[in-house]
């Protein structure tokens, strides 16, 4: 033979004949399996499209769940970052602060954002919003007690010293010492 011919030139040399043309008992003849059903095979596409819809939305919920409960672990590691800063105010613990300060703020702002994918008509978003908002200002007030604990809030009255009057001389009649 040839190169090349003997596989060109001659056509197909056998086939399988798939159908079933013998007279012995069919395939549907023979009893299911223990646990299968037919009918589940024959479900029709909107049963299907609908459990596929189903899913998505409960999967899609589960998410809203995890990112809602995402500042939480933020949470834990900003505390323990701020007791290892320690309370005296230098370069490191007042860095952290700040970041304590800005990340529940820049969170806030984006809840929207964060939540857009997934936003679908069988989930409530409200719940898992609210633990994000509810975490996140949780997060703030961790960074607002910590400028406490630094001493950098104006939180006493010598604090406010600067922005009072002068005190004005009064004199006392008695004995000339002026009264403040």
């Amino acid at each position: 033979m040839e190169k090349g011919k003997g596989v060109m030139g001659a056509g197909r040399r056998w086939a399988v004949d798939l159908t079933d043309n013998s007279t012995s008992p069919s395939s549907r003849d023979v009893p299911d399996p223990p646990g299968f059903s037919r009918t589940s095979l024959e479900q029709d596409d909107s049963t299907v499209s609908r459990q596929k819809k189903d899913a998505e939305s409960t999967w899609k919920a589960q998410k809203a769940w995890e990112v809602a409960q995402a500042p939480f672990k933020n949470l834990l590691m900003m505390g323990f970052m701020m007791w290892m800063a320690g309370s005296t105010v230098h370069f490191v613990s007042i860095g952290i602060t700040f970041s304590a300060l800005w990340q529940p703020i820049s969170a806030l702002q984006g809840v929207g954002k964060v939540f857009e994918p997934y936003k679908d008509s069988k989930v409530d978003l409200i719940a898992p919003k609210l633990l994000f908002i509810a975490l996140n200002l949780g997060g703030l007030a961790l960074g607002v007690w910590k400028l406490n604990t630094l001493g950098l809030l104006p939180t006493h009255a010598s604090d406010w010293v600067s922005s009072l009057p002068p005190a004005q001389e009064v004199e006392y009649s008695g004995g000339g010492i002026p009264l403040y």
